[in-house]
């Protein structure tokens, strides 16, 4: 996702291995899909990794030094470029978890409502 106009995604890294059956999916993906995911987008870089005997990941690298990595063990083609489009789509923002379910700029006083409210 672009930030301001710049694309947070700076370079995709995708392991396989050339050996292993959770790997077919991957390879199957290199072979139909990602020579068009990089004409789509010239902005990154694709990185192809061999490593053997691991299962297939793919790493995401963004601006503000965070990585994701995704497993796309046994997977096929297409559920692979849709991972990969959502790396790319993702800011690389570190999930953050709230503290309430209830979010507002002006608290309430007097506290949240709960069922658990005598009166």
């Amino acid at each position: 996702m672009a930030l301001r106009g710049v694309w947070q995604l700076q370079k995709l890294v995708v392991n396989y291995c050339d050996w292993g059956g959770s790997s077919r999916g991957i390879r199957a993906f290199m072979e139909q899909h990602l020579p068009a995911f990089r004409e789509k987008n010239p902005h990154l870089e694709v990185v192809t990794e061999l490593v053997r005997g691991q299962h297939p990941n793919l790493k995401g690298i963004y601006k503000n030094h965070n990585e994701r990595v995704v497993c796309v063990r046994n997977l096929p083609p297409e559920d692979i470029l849709l991972q990969a489009t959502r790396l790319r789509n993702s800011l690389g923002r570190k999930v953050v978890k709230l503290r309430t379910r209830h979010v507002t700029k002006r608290p309430s006083v007097q506290g949240t409502w709960t069922t658990e409210t005598k009166m």
